[in-house]
């Protein structure tokens, strides 16, 4: 069964990313999930399945650090 996820919501993937951010955020839902790195702005499309298993954990508002 697919994990619940929006758009919106805030992820921190099982890798850093390369610039140092840790935090994603979602910008497409369906068989590809769209993120976007909230440190440098990169966007990535990835398989659901691939994002899914990334996923460490969906940062709930009080655990985001602000947006650059």
């Amino acid at each position: 069964m697919p994990m619940k996820l929006a758009i919106g919501d805030v992820v921190r993937l099982r890798k850093q990313h390369p610039c140092g951010g840790w935090e994603w955020e979602i910008t497409r839902i369906g068989a590809d999930i769209g993120l976007r790195c909230r440190t440098c702005g990169r966007r990535v499309l990835l398989p659901r399945s691939q994002v899914e298993k990334r996923i460490k954990a969906v940062l709930s508002p009080e655990q985001r650090s602000p947006a650059r």
